[in-house]
């Protein structure tokens, strides 16, 4: 290797640095997972939840491992497939496909209020694996828990109780799928967010089918708009990111997307649906902020 490459290292290596992958894919978790519970009240104007949910991984799943096996990406082994596609199930058909359902009567903003409650589970399921957080992340997770229940006094929502039954249960797939995870044979890298996202989509179809859905004939052109949004920007990006930061740093920060969705899904709703913010608002915000950041310094001290 020649003394130039070694002093001036590539432009990929150099974005491939985590201490630049971590900040952009948290960035990623925070905003653009914090949109997309907006852009899916949009996309069931003409889109059945759970065959929503099938289409958006189904197709987002199908580019991403058409890209990869282009690039000469192997292919998972019978163990990693089956891996892959328990927990997909978990994460995306019970945690996301739950999510959409929910959403027919219960609004973006609680939606994303009730699934803040996931670090909590992450951090309880983590335990029985012998991983309960540090005292100064468990301080942050029960702060940033205050924030949400104050984002929610503020917020003024409510929602039908089957929905809110099914956001709490999409908090816990979500979570014990994330911690048990971590101790399987996954594929690789990109591959392990295609080959879940394709597992999915065959799990939510059958949901859906049972549940009596079908693909519209002529849907909206903005519910599709919303669709190609989660398919891009929710799924291929975000997920991809989840999956980097979940197998890059500690569990609490990783799971720390929850209490900043909240917050950035009301100002999505303030910016594009008209809807107020109070001061209840704003300070649970801020104290959703406040528990992020005690957690990201806990993770800084540990490095």
């Amino acid at each position: 290797m020649s003394d130039t490459a070694c002093t001036n290292p590539s432009p990929v290596t150099a974005v491939s640095d985590p201490r630049w992958l971590v900040p952009l894919s948290l960035f990623a978790l925070y905003v653009i997972w914090g949109s997309t519970y907006l852009a899916i009240r949009y996309a069931l104007v003409s889109y059945p939840p759970f065959m929503l949910a099938s289409l958006r991984f189904a197709v987002a799943g199908v580019l991403l491992f058409a890209v990869l096996r282009l690039r000469g990406e192997a292919l998972p082994t019978a163990r990693q497939w089956k891996n892959a596609a328990i927990v997909g199930t978990l994460l995306l058909a019970g945690g996301n496909g739950l999510v959409c359902f929910a959403e027919q009567s219960v609004s973006s903003g609680i939606a994303a209020v009730a699934v803040a409650s996931m670090p909590l589970f992450a951090a309880v399921f983590g335990g029985i694996y012998g991983e309960w957080p540090s005292r100064g992340e468990t301080a942050g997770l029960l702060l940033g828990f205050v924030g949400v229940i104050v984002l929610n006094l503020g917020a003024g929502l409510s929602g039908s109780p089957l929905g809110a039954i099914a956001l709490i249960v999409a908090a816990m797939s979500w979570a014990f799928g994330s911690v048990w995870s971590k101790r399987q044979d996954m594929p690789k890298g990109p591959m392990n967010t295609a080959a879940q996202m394709l597992c999915a989509s065959v799990s939510l179809a059958i949901i859906a089918l049972l549940h009596g859905e079908r693909v519209p004939a002529h849907p909206e052109a903005g519910a599709t708009m919303a669709l190609a949004y989660l398919v891009v920007f929710g799924s291929i990006v975000a997920f991809s990111a989840y999956l980097y930061v979940l197998k890059t740093v500690r569990p609490a920060l990783a799971t720390s997307y929850a209490y900043v969705n909240p917050p950035v899904a009301v100002l999505f709703g303030v910016a594009l649906a008209g809807e107020h913010v109070g001061g209840f608002d704003l300070a649970g915000m801020a104290i959703i902020l406040v528990g992020v950041g005690i957690i990201t310094m806990m993770r800084v001290r540990k490095a």
